[in-house]
């Protein structure tokens, strides 16, 4: 079965939604991001800058985003973080990294999403070796509340040192949820790149080897490589290993140079 292709956006409705209040544009041009991203996704970066200031973090914002974080298209996923961040008057700069510091140092009842929101500013660019080792450290922290936001955190930091840290926890935090949303991160949630993603998979396929970890550690790994492969074996680490070798074959040599090159 073929699915239907998504109607186009009618200029008209754009044209409606240009006349509308800040608020009303970026709740609503991030609805129809979510189900038909063109043109709504180059409305919402042509839009986003003059926003800031003008954007309540009212529920119904805050649902939108969450729901567009668990888009398959990570351009959706960029769009929320950029909405969110400017209904949370919260820029690309130095200061929006140490506000959100102070309120997790704080102890306050936003210091979750503060965690958050640091791992999303990190993955623009913004002080990200700062945010990573914020992030690291209070991912080690007594209370599983705010070990579990950090986890959220390094998974929409999106980076390197954040994956080997999702890795790293998805083994040794003693609590099932938070090794759960370790392998999620790894997985499917947060900003990390497909490419990333595949770059975990031997670390992954080590950790099913390892005789050492309980069961249900064990299905998050097998399920965090299904996830990211699309690939079914289950936890039989000898079929992943011959599946990861024809793929990760195929995948080299199609990233060879051809010597041809398109206009």
């Amino acid at each position: 079965m073929v699915s239907a292709p998504q109607p186009r956006t009618a200029d008209s409705d754009l044209e409606a939604i240009s006349h509308l209040a800040p608020q009303q544009q970026a709740e609503r041009l991030l609805e129809l991001a979510i189900n038909r991203p063109d043109p709504s996704l180059s409305l919402i970066r042509r839009n986003c800058a003059s926003w800031r200031g003008h954007l309540e973090d009212s529920d119904r914002l805050f649902h939108l985003v969450l729901e567009a974080l668990n888009s398959d298209d990570p351009r959706v996923r960029v769009a929320a973080v950029e909405i969110d961040l400017a209904a949370n008057n919260l820029g690309d700069s130095r200061e929006s990294v140490e506000k959100l510091e102070r309120q997790i140092k704080i102890g306050a009842e936003d210091r979750f999403m503060a965690l958050w929101r640091l791992g999303s500013l990190g993955s623009r660019g913004v002080e990200p070796v700062e945010v990573f080792h914020t992030l690291r450290l209070y991912a080690h922290s007594r209370n599983q509340e705010v070990r579990f936001w950090a986890v959220e955190g390094l998974s929409m930091l999106g980076n390197d040192a954040a994956m080997s840290a999702l890795l790293d926890i998805l083994v040794r935090d003693p609590a099932t949820q938070i090794r759960q949303r370790a392998a999620n991160g790894l997985s499917k949630s947060g900003l990390l790149t497909g490419e990333q993603r595949l770059s975990a998979v031997p670390h992954l396929l080590n950790l099913l080897d390892d005789d050492s970890l309980d069961e249900a550690t064990q299905n998050l790994v097998s399920g965090a490589l299904e996830a990211i492969t699309g690939a079914s074996f289950g936890k039989d680490s000898d079929a992943w290993r011959d599946w990861w070798a024809h793929h990760d074959s195929r995948e080299k040599h199609s990233s060879r140079p051809s010597g041809l090159s398109l206009a």
